[in-house]
């Protein structure tokens, strides 16, 4: 079943609101900052972050930044059907661009069917300095 497809509708208030800080968010937010920027719509413990969050990663609507422990919407329509996500994350503005590649997923299903590894799914952290910021 294709998860992508909740609309903003079928979620609860909470999903609704950590999507929504996200959604205005220009970069990555940890739990704990949504937390404090909800605390005015009756957030008060992690753990009403945490599960919207879990939803709204399984809905495809989120992704977890690992190597930042951060979470940022999804910018890239479609990505739910992809097993492979990359993030480019720029370490002086904290920026962060979704981007696919097929030929690059293309090549780690093969990798991982050269050693009999059953991948389920990929995503590449990509660090550095984007071109707004090299130009500065």
């Amino acid at each position: 079943m294709n998860e992508h497809v909740h609309e903003t509708a079928d979620l609860t208030k909470n999903q609704t609101l950590v999507m929504g800080a996200l959604t205005r968010s220009k970069g990555p937010l940890s739990a704990y900052t949504i937390l404090d920027q909800l605390r005015d719509n009756g957030f008060r413990a992690p753990l009403q972050v945490y599960r919207a969050l879990d939803k709204l990663v399984e809905f495809g609507l989120v992704h977890r930044l690992e190597s930042l422990n951060a979470f940022v919407a999804c910018r890239h329509p479609g990505c739910d059907g992809d097993d492979t996500i990359a993030f480019m994350i720029c370490e002086r503005c904290g920026q962060v661009n979704e981007i696919t590649d097929t030929a690059l997923a293309m090549r780690l299903k093969q990798l991982a069917g050269e050693a009999s590894f059953a991948l389920k799914k990929t995503t590449i952290e990509l660090r550095g300095i984007c071109r707004t910021c090299q130009v500065a």
